[in-house]
């Protein structure tokens, strides 16, 4: 089932034409048309779901575990030096196309690319009160 209006949904079911590296009944890994290096791919499910918070759960376990069989791949073909998975959810994480998808992104000595954050400086009642809240208990 997909989403009429949903490029990600014609994308990953071959309405539009797309450079697939695989795909198979509930998945196609495309390459990304704007890449951040070489290699970069997207994991699209074929069903459509907004985001990481739609994703049934076994859905979201066949995700990591093509995304570990396409980055081993890929990184064996390549010979990266490492591999950023890269998954965000609404417009202030990054989301910019509202269908869940899982960016593969081969990562090379001096590439260019900055994908890390500025860590902070949590003082320790904060951290207690932050796992308080979190915490399953």
């Amino acid at each position: 089932m997909t989403k009429d209006d949903c490029i990600f949904c014609k994308l990953a079911n071959g309405v539009y034409p797309t450079n697939s590296i695989y795909e198979d009944e509930n998945f196609n890994v495309i390459l990304d048309a704007g890449p951040a290096t070489r290699g970069h791919a997207l994991i699209l499910p074929k069903q459509h779901y907004a985001n990481l918070f739609e994703l049934p759960d076994d859905v979201a376990g066949e995700v990591m575990i093509l995304a570990k069989k396409m980055a081993t791949h890929m990184k064996e073909k390549l010979n990266c030096d490492g591999f950023n998975l890269v998954q965000n959810n609404g417009p202030c994480a990054g989301q910019t196309v509202f269908h869940f998808h899982y960016h593969l992104i081969p990562r090379y000595e001096n590439d260019g690319q900055n994908m890390l954050w500025e860590p902070t400086s949590p003082d320790e009642e904060s951290l207690k009160e932050l796992c308080k809240l979190l915490s399953e208990k």
